[in-house]
């Protein structure tokens, strides 16, 4: 007997009403985002490896899914053998690799794999935008709605597969980007009806500046990874990975003021202000941060909140200014919904120098749940028909697609029943279907060219010309 069908771990099919209400949100993005004045692009589904790798940092590299070279590598005669060091690991296991090891597996994957999903939608627009340079007029803004993979555990709201929705400037260094981009999160959330979303900020050279007046400038990379985790596991969590990651007792105790900051956004700058006074660079990122609240709080914004948060780190290793995350309302347990900030050169890692750029995410999946779990999505959003003509015949069929050519000239969506099988069965279909209407043409219609239109929710029926279906169907 065959197996029944399934679908990998961590992906998923979308039925027309999911698809819809996925469509709704991703207009609703890509429409302000044409308003704010980005362009569309898209990229490859998969890229090669070397455009990938040692981008996200170690976490992120094992993320990546790899896709095997075309061929049979271990039984055609160039077979390749697996390096010695590594016959005694076993797949997914959570022995930790050496750094032999880690040399060794990395030599043996570039034999097999070449090419690689994308994890991300901004290290191929930095690909992008170094092999299309001479084509582009910068300062370039971009958008770009696709989707990615990661080789990630699957969880609420973690996927494997799944949609980015990406804007992003490159080409300027001019902090009025940072904030255009957060009035566009809140023009975005406020239109589709998200209230009460936090625009969490940080910038990346505080965080620069701290691992330097700690002493552990060296292990900023380690600091920030660990940082970033706090939501997840918690300050001890936080604070006993620091220390296997060899940072000091003494200098994680420096750092305790960053657990408990409290205050406006002005009293936070100003106690970042004292403590960073040292460091030339957390006081650039200091005044930085300034800039970009001040604006934003002169500005306004129409629903989104925006909060100073100092152990905001962000683990991707090409930030190197602003960086954002944004928090679903507080009524809905979920992860961030959206993040991004500012790399100064990452087009660099691809033979670009002083290209700077700062972009947003936002993560459609996630927005979807929400929305969904607060009933948000309006009742107009439907992948279904406004009517369904009933098939009486080959006559009152043809009379019926008369009809439907017109109304759908005029942009209103209907359908013919295919066959002219009993009416009670019809008028079940449309139900099913969700579709509010059904159009009777009989006898009697087609000797006065009327309709009789029949409201499924409340079973009233009518009896109108065209002009007036029309109407009732707009």
């Amino acid at each position: 007997m065959a197996s029944k069908p399934s679908i990998p771990k961590g992906t998923r099919d979308f039925s027309p009403a999911e698809v819809a209400k996925r469509q709704y949100i991703i207009q609703t993005i890509k429409s302000n985002f044409e308003k704010f004045g980005f362009q569309p692009i898209e990229t490859p589904s998969f890229e090669n490896s070397d455009t990938l790798m040692g981008k996200y940092g170690e976490e992120g590299d094992r993320l990546i899914f790899k896709i095997l070279n075309s061929g049979n590598f271990f039984y055609n005669r160039n077979k390749i053998e697996l390096p010695e060091s590594l016959a005694s690991l076993q797949q997914n296991s959570a022995e930790k690799i050496t750094l032999e090891q880690r040399i060794e597996l990395n030599k043996f994957t570039s034999k097999i794999s070449e090419k690689a999903l994308r994890y991300d939608l901004t290290v191929p627009f930095a690909r992008y935008v170094v092999q299309h340079q001479s084509e582009i007029e910068f300062p370039f803004k971009r958008y770009q709605i696709q989707p990615v993979w990661r080789a990630d555990n699957p969880q609420k709201g973690r996927f494997r597969e799944f949609f980015q929705c990406d804007a992003d400037v490159v080409g300027s260094k001019s902090l009025w980007q940072e904030v255009e981009l957060v009035q566009l999160y809140d023009t975005v959330f406020t239109a589709l009806g998200l209230t009460g979303v936090t625009i969490k900020i940080n910038n990346r050279k505080i965080l620069s500046g701290i691992a330097e007046v700690i002493g552990a400038s060296e292990k900023l990379i380690d600091f920030t990874v660990a940082l970033d985790k706090l939501d997840k596991i918690g300050e001890d969590g936080v604070k006993k990975e620091m220390i296997e990651k060899g940072i000091s007792e003494e200098a994680i105790s420096k750092v305790q003021p960053l657990f408990s900051f409290t205050g406006t956004i002005a009293e936070k700058i100003n106690q970042l202000s004292q403590l960073l006074s040292a460091s030339v660079e957390g006081m650039k990122g200091v005044e930085e941060l300034q800039f970009i609240c001040e604006k934003v709080t002169q500005l306004g914004l129409a629903t989104a909140q925006l909060d100073l948060d100092v152990t905001l780190a962000r683990g991707l290793n090409y930030y190197t200014g602003a960086i954002f995350e944004i928090a679903p309302p507080k009524t809905v347990a979920m992860g961030s919904i959206g993040g991004g900030g500012r790399y100064d050169d990452l087009t660099g890692i691809f033979g670009l120098k002083n290209m700077s750029g700062v972009g947003i995410s936002f993560g459609l999946d996630r927005i979807y749940l929400v929305i969904e779990e607060l009933g948000l999505f309006p009742d107009t959003v439907a992948a279904t028909s406004k009517a369904l003509f009933v098939n009486y015949g080959e006559t009152e069929a043809f009379a019926a697609m008369q009809a439907i050519q017109k109304l759908r000239a005029e942009g209103i969506k209907v359908e013919l029943y295919p066959d002219a099988v009993k009416m009670g069965k019809q008028l079940q279909y449309a139900d099913k279907r969700g579709i509010p209407f059904a159009v009777i043409i009989g006898t009697q219609e087609l000797e006065s060219s009327t309709f009789a239109l029949k409201n499924l929710v409340t079973g009233e029926q009518v009896v109108l010309d065209y002009e007036g279906l029309q109407q009732q169907l707009q």
